[in-house]
């Protein structure tokens, strides 16, 4: 699938769009941008005192929000925050990256380098009030996603340009060890930020490539969807039908920005996607 000439949701351009969430009680779109230290959603702004990256929903009002040192629950209305856990608060060189809640109510979260230091970072996952380290040794962080019947889980340490998936247990915890499930790196294609639709089709947005890709649930390619900037990070679905694919990008790294870069975009019916599940603090 082309370019559809799409334009821009909004004004607002990212230096480091990610995060990108249809939240499914509010009906509304949400996306971070990391470096700027923003929450957007197209009706308004939030501001924080330190990087943010990745959510979840708890309810209408509440979020749980990924920062540089913990993971918090945010209202909405209020803009009050209450610390659930600390999430590497020791560690001034990393900072939170992708994430996205499990099927179980858990919350998948990775960490890095906040210069991409090679193995820097993590993959944790927070449940009923336990943080616990699942991976280690990861540089950028990436793709958590889990198929619709919630038995496995992806990831990506994007470097590797490999996607990974482990098996998951009744409770969402991994069991056996990751195997890589994609190889992008024949195509020198770097995974980002990915979701599952309803199909159990896996859509990775790919950093560099203008691109959000889709694969069946062999791994095999599918199609595409493309977007005018460069640097794709993170996709959803969302809209009433849950229909429509959402895609953050990035102006950081880019040393000819265009006018698009940073921008977040909609691509209008693509495929059905899959309600972001709720998280249980």
């Amino acid at each position: 699938m082309g370019c559809q000439c799409m334009t821009p949701i909004n004004a607002i351009r990212c230096e480091l769009g990610e995060g990108a969430f249809w939240h499914p009680t509010r009906q509304e779109f949400f996306w971070f941008d990391i470096t700027g230290r923003k929450l957007h959603s197209i009706a308004q702004s939030w501001d924080f005192p330190e990087m943010v990256s990745a959510m979840g929903w708890v309810d209408r009002q509440h979020l749980l929000i990924a920062s540089e040192t913990r993971l918090m629950l945010f209202d909405l209305g209020t803009r009050e925050d209450r610390t659930l856990c600390a999430l590497e608060a020791e560690n001034m060189l990393t900072r939170s990256n992708d994430g996205r809640a499990d099927p179980q109510g858990g919350f998948w979260i990775g960490t890095m380098g906040k210069k991409a230091n090679q193995g820097a970072g993590s993959i944790w996952r927070y449940h009923r009030g336990e943080l616990r380290r699942l991976y280690s040794d990861i540089t950028i962080p990436n793709a958590i996603s889990f198929v619709p019947d919630g038995s496995s889980a992806c990831f990506t340490d994007t470097v590797t340009q490999k996607v990974m998936r482990v098996a998951l247990d009744a409770e969402g915890w991994p069991k056996g060890a990751p195997e890589c499930w994609l190889d992008l790196g024949p195509e020198n294609l770097n995974p980002d930020g990915a979701v599952f639709d309803a199909e159990g089709m896996f859509w990775v947005a790919q950093w560099g490539a203008s691109r959000v890709a889709a694969y069946t649930p062999d791994g095999q390619f599918l199609r595409a969807v493309t977007f005018p900037a460069q640097h794709t990070s993170c996709p959803a679905f969302g809209g009433a039908t849950l229909s429509d694919l959402f895609c953050t990008t990035a102006r950081e790294g880019r040393q000819n920005a265009t006018e698009l870069d940073g921008a977040t975009f909609c691509a209008k019916d693509i495929a059905k996607g899959q309600a972001e599940h709720r998280v249980i603090p």
